[in-house]
């Protein structure tokens, strides 16, 4: 009964990712077959830079900080995996060892599957390629945005952006990690993020409320930021 158990919870994993959504029921059970599920406590450590790769992480349920490690050990956020995304596929791709850390910011159950037999099944229903890329053209595109941003954009303007974007129309924001890996995420310190949102604040922009909440009282102002 246990064994049962065990293959369903693989194959909600399979339902769940978007890189299998394509698949049918039949093509659903012969990924489920290769996938383990793997539970993690909250601050953990799911692999580090220089781990050989080879893997592919689904993230189930819970939440995983990506980030690097630069020469002089300051760390830098890279992002936040949700549910249903994946991670560590950049050394699926080439033969290079891991280049970031995955660290679980709460209690997360991931799924894993071997990158060889992966590829044999990629071969198989290239729809499951199709996604893959599909999602890396994507952080590809954030990744350029980001470059772009920290190239051509203030410190306030970057802040703005971020807070527009993450508002998504709606009226707060929830940062969904601390504000030190969201000042990491931005390209900035700690210190600056609670200058700035300190002086958007005194600006009437937004309310910072408790330590996750921001309320946006001015979004057309916020946008003037960004604009300048």
């Amino acid at each position: 009964m246990d064994h049962h158990c065990h293959s369903n919870g693989q194959s909600t994993c399979v339902e769940l990712v978007p890189i299998f959504s394509s698949l049918t029921k039949e093509e659903m059970l012969e990924v489920a077959a290769i996938i383990r599920n793997k539970d993690f406590q909250r601050n953990e450590r799911i692999y580090s830079a220089g781990d050989k790769g080879g893997k592919l992480y689904v993230l189930r349920s819970g939440r995983v900080k990506i980030s690097r490690l630069n020469v002089n050990g300051k760390e830098q956020v890279i992002r936040v995996v949700s549910p249903g995304e994946f991670m560590g596929e950049l050394s699926l791709f080439s033969s290079l060892p891991l280049t970031d850390n995955a660290e679980a910011l709460e209690p997360s159950t991931l799924c894993i599957i071997d990158g060889v037999q992966l590829k044999e099944l990629m071969e198989k229903y290239p729809s499951i390629a199709f996604k893959i890329l599909e999602e890396l053209s994507q952080r590809l595109e954030k990744a350029e945005n980001l470059i772009e941003a920290i190239n051509l954009n203030t410190v306030e303007q970057r802040l703005a952006q971020a807070l527009i974007d993450m508002s998504a129309n709606k009226n707060e924001v929830h940062l969904n990690m601390t504000k030190g890996d969201f000042a990491s995420q931005l390209g900035m310190s700690q210190e600056t993020l609670s200058r700035k949102l300190t002086a958007f604040q005194e600006e009437g922009l937004i309310e910072v409320k408790g330590r996750r909440k921001i309320i946006i009282l001015d979004r057309a102002g916020l946008e003037g930021v960004v604009l300048n």
